[in-house]
């Protein structure tokens, strides 16, 4: 059985290179194109599509106005397709809070060969879509306190500076780490993230989290001291690693190529916290396509950081989870709402155990 797509853009050309790129896949057929989203309800009923790809800024009714009534009404997998600009990150940023599986960016120059390039990427994401567990969606709201889930304070400072939580997730990610990061107390250990996000996005994503959590968040810049209490995502265009300068935790961000076709990629930011962190790092990997992540948590669990996955019933996609689970990495696997206290919860009965040893 083929996944059935209906393509919303308002630009012709763009519909034409989508349809184009997606049914030249085996595996997908376009069901229908809409110029905007009063045609595309109507499709939406004729064809009932397995996913839908939708543009941000439409005329008629804006993208995010139709999908916050699509995911009330009739709740679909949908994949944004977005413009890389500021306003497009932001914009993209509430698509995926308000329901939206991924997203994929439109190239800024030649629109039609940057499109085809696209071509594996559009396709990985669409199969992803495809498969995702949608459900209803609570908005955060800044100043929110926690979403009502904030968790008590460690109150043990030795702990919190020499203990590090290290997370890795993809598609659904951005939602999953708001959740965890939504819980964290002010004290908890400095928190490395490498979320698969193309460049341009990470900061209006870390800009988000920063304004609806207790701790800080940033993207990370390198040759950053890891602080209790603050989060550094992997900014789109390059790895982040853990170091050490003395008694200090660092981080680094570097070009290298990409590992499991990802840049920034879980693999090597785990690998880097089992190098330098060891028994003192807190390893958890979240909702994702693929395996990357996998390897690099059974090396963190050799090093003797003890390691945390989501489990199926609550992953949008139970990719990097399950293969970090068959693989041996993990220790525990939870619900994404029980993960923060399982994590905060072994970190207060055997963080100081770890740094005694």
């Amino acid at each position: 059985m083929k996944i059935k797509v209906l393509i919303v853009d308002d630009s012709a050309l763009i519909r034409s290179v989508m349809t184009e790129i997606i049914s030249s896949q085996p595996d997908m057929e376009v069901v229908g194109v809409a110029p905007d989203p009063l045609v595309a309800r109507e499709l939406i009923k004729q064809t009932n599509p397995d996913v839908l790809t939708l543009d941000v800024e439409m005329p008629k009714m804006d993208g995010l106005d139709f999908l916050e009534k699509l995911m009330r009404l009739r709740p679909m997998p949908v994949v944004m397709v977005s413009s890389l600009t500021e306003r497009g990150s932001e914009i993209t940023m509430r698509a995926l809070e308000l329901g939206a599986v991924d997203f994929v960016t439109k190239p800024k120059i030649s629109i039609q060969s940057g499109m085809r390039e696209y071509t594996e990427l559009i396709a990985d994401k669409i199969r992803a879509a495809s498969k995702a567990r949608i459900r209803a969606r609570v908005l955060p709201q800044p100043g929110d306190p926690a979403a009502a889930g904030q968790l008590p304070a460690l109150r043990n400072p030795l702990m919190s500076s020499e203990n590090l939580i290290i997370i890795g997730a993809s598609t659904g990610g951005t939602e999953a780490i708001r959740e965890f990061l939504m819980q964290m107390p002010s004290d908890c250990p400095g928190i490395l993230i490498t979320q698969h996000m193309p460049e341009g996005f990470t900061r209006s994503f870390a800009k988000r989290l920063d304004s609806l959590c207790k701790i800080s968040v940033v993207e990370a810049a390198g040759n950053e001291r890891v602080l209790p209490g603050h989060a550094y995502i992997a900014p789109g265009h390059s790895h982040l690693t853990l170091t050490r300068s003395g008694a200090n935790y660092m981080t680094k961000i570097d070009q290298g190529e990409p590992v499991n076709r990802h840049r920034p990629s879980v693999d090597v930011l785990f690998r880097s916290a089992a190098q330098y962190a060891g028994k003192n790092a807190v390893g958890v990997i979240l909702t994702g396509m693929g395996k990357d992540g996998a390897a690099g948590m059974l090396e963190m669990k050799t090093a003797g950081a003890y390691n945390f996955a989501q489990d199926e019933a609550s992953c949008v996609v139970f990719g990097m989870p399950r293969e970090a689970i068959a693989m041996g990495g993990a220790h525990e696997v939870g619900a994404l709402t029980a993960l923060p206290g399982m994590v905060l919860g072994y970190l207060a009965t055997h963080g100081m155990r770890a740094l005694r040893v």
